[in-house]
């Protein structure tokens, strides 16, 4: 029987620091992860991962050698869905001189195996790098509303709510909570999700999205547009963000054109500059080729992978990324590269012992009722050891 199997060979390297802790296909843009998406399209309940080998450990391989395996990073138009959905067994799609989709043997491929390869003469949206998820995310919003909401009913909207725009562009899941806040559809939709809850006072200027179990706290002003995942707290004033899940922004400080992974926590009135003073275009640490490298934006703010944190009133400059398990707390802006597990976010900053990253993991974790598992030390330990 074929398999749903997900491919991170031509992009892994260029999503760190996002993707040391999880394949691409779990990275989250829109409402949902890329898994989630080609999981409802292509009518799977189960797929799986062919990744960095540490990563494995958690994310399962194929069991089988039959499989249709997909580039996760990309919006597929209709017409190349149904292209990918009648692929035979041996037959490729090629999108700008690259393999995004086949239906193939695992065991023993070699690109003898492909008997035809059929190139896509559409546009596709492809997500290339961490920047592309907030730059996109828009089209990315747009795709999955009517995904995840087609053909069903959303809870009504409390008469208490101020709405601008088409009451159609609201969904908001069972059990989640909206009152006393203000809603403008008028430039894209807004998703609540289940048990979510968007406190008085909140503004929400779509395309916004909302995970389950997720707060936008009194107060808060979002500008679309902004993805934020499940178990998200959101104060202050934010744009033009995607949250992956299970992070903390609850007080105020301004968060924008930025990328957070999960578990991590922005102290109260920790800000991101998302504009260069001289107005010029941003560049962004590339871990593939261990340089700056121009993102040709001239809004884009900080790109931080899983579980690091900022002190109250950290300052966070145009263009910067802070890898996996940092603690930034000294004084003044941090530089534009924070290292893995960097201790204070300083040039040469000693490293947080990895005994203390477990210890605090494991506490913040288990407030959302979910355990630091062996395989997540794992992985931990392997970053901490070999990047």
């Amino acid at each position: 029987m074929k398999q749903l199997v997900f491919s991170d060979a031509q992009y892994w390297e260029e999503f760190l620091p996002l993707s040391f802790t999880r394949p691409i296909a779990c990275m989250r843009v829109g409402i949902l992860t890329f898994q989630e998406r080609w999981e409802k399209l292509l009518g799977f309940d189960k797929s799986f991962f062919i990744t960095e080998k540490y990563l494995q450990i958690k994310y399962p391989a194929p069991k089988q050698k039959e499989a249709l395996l997909i580039v996760p990073n990309f919006l597929p138009t209709t017409g190349v869905l149904q292209q990918i959905k009648n692929l035979k067994k041996g037959e490729a799609l090629v999108y700008e001189n690259e393999v995004i989709a086949s239906y193939i043997d695992l065991d023993n491929f070699h690109i003898g195996q492909l008997k035809k390869c059929i190139d896509i003469t559409e546009n596709l949206m492809i997500f290339k790098k961490p920047w592309d998820l907030f730059s996109y995310n828009d089209k990315a919003i747009a795709f999955d509303f009517p995904l995840v909401t087609g053909g069903r009913s959303s809870q009504s909207l409390s008469a208490t709510n101020r709405l601008r725009g088409n009451i159609k562009d609201i969904f908001i899941e069972e059990g989640a909570e909206v009152e006393y806040a203000s809603l403008n559809t008028q430039k894209g939709p807004i998703y609540i999700g289940k048990e979510a809850e968007v406190m008085e006072g909140a503004m929400l200027r779509g395309p916004v999205t909302l995970g389950e179990h997720s707060v936008i706290k009194m107060g808060a002003k979002i500008y679309g547009a902004c993805t934020f995942g499940p178990h998200v707290k959101i104060g202050g004033e934010v744009s033009d963000v995607v949250i992956f899940g299970y992070t903390s922004k609850g007080h105020d400080g301004y968060l924008g054109n930025s990328v957070m992974g999960e578990w991590c926590n922005l102290g109260a009135d920790t800000n991101t500059s998302n504009l260069k003073n001289n107005y010029a275009p941003v560049k962004m640490w590339s871990y593939a080729e261990k340089t700056f490298k121009p993102t040709e934006l001239q809004f884009c703010g900080t790109i931080m992978g899983d579980h690091s944190k900022t002190a109250i009133n950290t300052q966070l400059n145009t263009g910067t990324t802070v890898g996996v398990a940092c603690n930034i707390f000294k004084a003044g802006f941090p530089p534009n590269l924070v290292g893995n597990f960097s201790w204070g976010g300083e040039n040469n900053a000693p490293k947080f012992h990895l005994d203390k990253v477990y210890e605090t993991a494991e506490i913040v974790m288990s407030r959302r009722k979910i355990t630091l598992s062996e395989e997540d030390k794992a992985i931990l330990k392997y970053i901490y050891h070999q990047f």
